[in-house]
């Protein structure tokens, strides 16, 4: 959420490849991911938080607009799904339609209603929340409020009505009135004489999901050219081909398609569909790309650390080997269990999805002996010791004669 609200698209990308969960809400507000992404106009953030929704289907824009009869594409893809993720409400039925609408944010407006987000969806009044403009507001009203013009007019060409009235009897060109925005009186007055022809949105990617599933199952992070590399990216020039683009058939690495894929707000060639992206290449439309069969699939979560799991094997309650310096003497026994059950409590608080890495931040660390490399074994410890059976050295004892005397 903070970052989607911060405009890090950088971070959502890498949250969405982990499989963050996008329909989590906002404890205050009941706000999604995509709400506050749509509040500041952060288009490239909307895009990568419905990457698992849009599939790399040339057929997506017919779908979306009932103009496809084939069947077989209708059943690619859950339409419902995204139509009910692009209109989720939050607190008093706000739609992330109705927060871009109201700040202006065209490009964000456009994005919503080409993935499906409804014009009549209207605001209540639920009692947690103080609307303004009135419940019972479609998004034209929060336009008219806003007085952005782009944006009215984009609404109103996808079907918005302009004389529907909200709970205070308001229609959107009384909402402007009331609020001062004349520049949106015309475009509210009276509908159109000829109908206004919408260009897809040049945010809508085609290829992300297929390209999200490839960096998934194979990973994307950037690794050193091999000697057998015959043709490195011909973009970053530093990793291996693992992608191919459908058509075209020119490689990249995962890693430069996923940017391709993320970054990408230009308009596609007149050849290529809506949503498709253009090879930097050959400027042929991309619909989706596919794995080379040199490509095999990442043995360990991208995670996982070699580190994290020899610390866990040490600290295991299990272990046969306790190590020199483990502490027998049964009346630390109770302290020493106190402390740990003190940092379990507090480990536990927050999932990291390692129950080993848990055990190991929450055992009994005391008991491994830590000597610096060449070191004598009767230096001084420099951490706190626990054991009044160890001397301390000679400076330590001399400051506390100094302090004993003065006071």
């Amino acid at each position: 959420m903070q970052a989607c609200l911060y405009g890090h698209w950088k971070v959502v990308q890498i949250l969405v490849l982990f499989k963050a969960n996008i329909h989590k809400k906002d404890c205050f507000s009941g706000a999604t991911a995509i709400h506050f992404a749509a509040l500041r106009g952060h288009t490239r953030c909307l895009r990568l938080l419905v990457a698992d929704y849009v599939p790399s289907l040339p057929e997506f824009w017919n779908v979306m607009h009932a103009k496809s009869t084939d069947e077989t594409n209708k059943e690619a893809f859950d339409a419902v799904a995204l139509r009910r993720l692009i209109n989720s409400k939050s607190d008093g039925g706000v739609t992330p339609l109705h927060l871009a609408a109201l700040h202006g944010h065209a490009e964000s407006v456009q994005l919503l209603l080409d993935l499906g987000a409804s014009v009549s969806e209207v605001t209540i009044n639920d009692g947690s929340t103080i609307d303004l403009i009135g419940s019972g507001s479609t998004p034209l009203h929060y336009a008219a409020c806003g007085g952005s013009a782009v944006c009215c007019q984009l609404l109103v060409a996808a079907g918005a009505n302009m004389r529907s009235q909200n709970t205070n009897g308001l229609t959107p060109l009384m909402v402007a009135r009331s609020w001062h925005k004349n520049s949106v009186e015309g475009i509210l007055t009276k509908w159109p004489e000829v109908p206004v022809r919408i260009l897809p949105s040049s945010y809508l990617s085609l290829p992300l999901m297929s390209i999200v599933k490839i960096a998934r199952e194979c990973g994307w992070r950037k690794t050193s050219v091999s000697s057998t590399c015959h043709d490195p990216c011909v973009i970053c020039l530093e990793t291996e081909c693992t992608v191919s683009a459908e058509g075209c058939g020119h490689e990249f690495c995962t890693k430069c398609a996923l940017y391709l894929c993320a970054t990408t707000s230009s308009s596609t060639s007149i050849r290529g569909m809506p949503g498709s992206i253009p090879c930097p290449l050959c400027r042929h439309a991309i619909v989706s790309f596919v794995r080379l069969a040199s490509t095999t699939p990442i043995k360990e979560l991208p995670w996982t650390n070699k580190s994290l799991a020899l610390c866990a094997a040490g600290a295991s309650t299990g272990s046969k080997y306790a190590g020199p310096a483990a502490i027998t003497s049964s009346k630390y026994a109770g302290s020493l269990h106190r402390r740990s059950e003190m940092r379990s409590l507090r480990s536990t608080s927050v999932d990291l999805g390692c129950s080993s890495f848990r055990t190991a931040s929450s055992g009994k660390l005391s008991s491994i002996k830590l000597n610096c490399t060449g070191a004598d074994e009767t230096m001084p410890c420099l951490v706190n010791c626990f054991r009044p059976d160890v001397q301390r050295s000679s400076s330590y004892r001399e400051r506390i004669r100094r302090y004993s005397q003065f006071s």
